[in-house]
């Protein structure tokens, strides 16, 4: 039998960790947020030849497009974010097209995709998606408190809390851009570690009525190590699914993939070593 309550003073230091390095982040550059959320246009395209990001640049300065923001991705796709609000996208994406194609020496230039997003409704976005994100959280942890102790519903808290911070310290350190697809995968992470922390605190709950004097401790080992072979399992089947959008799916799939890979693996990690041992601290004191 695994003894998984020996490595909890590790998980404490990860988790301050990860509190550190992403306040250090936060503070250096911040988040950078999609055109959905700043608000302006943006256009992918594909080019059969490579172009060096500054040519690139250059090009479509001389179009009266200065102050891009260019990424550069696999199979000569280039994010072109414009800071500027177009209603017609279609249209833009079309002018940087043929700016394109007269001006450098890529044979063809395929839009793939082509928003615009107003500031305001950027703004209105913004919020509703951190007001989703708080209801979710706070429907569940109702949902906890009402079936268990307080000491399971602090569990489960800190566990929610370590999956989020998580995915936004990695994005912050990878300055990866955080779209509406990125919140939904954030919601579908709590979500899925939310039930995984559950069917972990069921297990606790019944054999504490079953393994009359034994200790906490043990009865939290024995729990765990009766769970483990579900809760690899079913991260196993779900990662194959995610490995698969990361491989497959393309550049427009490819945050939102990155962050639910993020949250099942470490979603998995924090029902385990940091749900439990926080529930155990607390439910010692009690």
């Amino acid at each position: 039998m695994i003894n998984f309550l020996k490595y909890r003073w590790f998980c404490v230091f990860f988790a301050l960790l990860l509190v550190v390095v992403s306040g250090f982040s936060y503070l250096k550059h911040g988040f950078r947020y999609s055109v959905d959320f700043t608000g302006g246009t943006q256009v992918l395209v594909k080019l059969s030849d490579k172009i060096n990001n500054d040519d690139l640049k250059s090009i479509l300065a001389s179009g009266g497009y200065d102050g891009v923001d260019l990424r550069e991705f696999e199979n000569n796709e280039y994010l072109i974010r414009v800071q500027k609000f177009e209603s017609d996208a279609s249209g833009v994406g079309e002018r940087i097209k043929a700016l394109i194609q007269e001006k450098s020496s890529s044979k063809s230039v395929e839009i793939l995709q082509a928003d615009s997003v107003g500031a305001s409704v950027g703004d209105s976005l913004k919020w509703n998606s951190m007001l989703a994100l708080i209801i979710a959280t706070l429907c569940m942890l109702a949902y906890i408190a009402l079936r268990f102790r307080f000491a399971f519903s602090m569990g489960a808290i800190a566990a929610l809390i370590h999956d989020v911070l998580v995915i936004l310290t990695a994005f912050l350190v990878f300055n990866v851009e955080i779209s509406p697809d990125v919140i939904a995968a954030i919601l579908l992470i709590l979500g899925y570690s939310v039930n995984d922390t559950i069917v972990i605190f069921a297990r606790i709950r019944e054999n504490i009525s079953k393994m009359n004097g034994s200790s906490i401790n043990e009865i939290v080992n024995k729990s765990l190590n009766e769970t483990l072979r579900r809760t690899i399992l079913t991260s196993f089947a779900t990662l194959l699914v995610v490995l698969a959008l990361i491989f497959l799916g393309g550049e427009t799939l490819r945050n939102l993939s990155l962050a639910l890979l993020l949250g099942i693996v470490f979603g998995t990690y924090s029902s385990i070593f940091i749900a439990s041992p926080v529930m155990l601290l607390l439910y010692k004191k009690k």
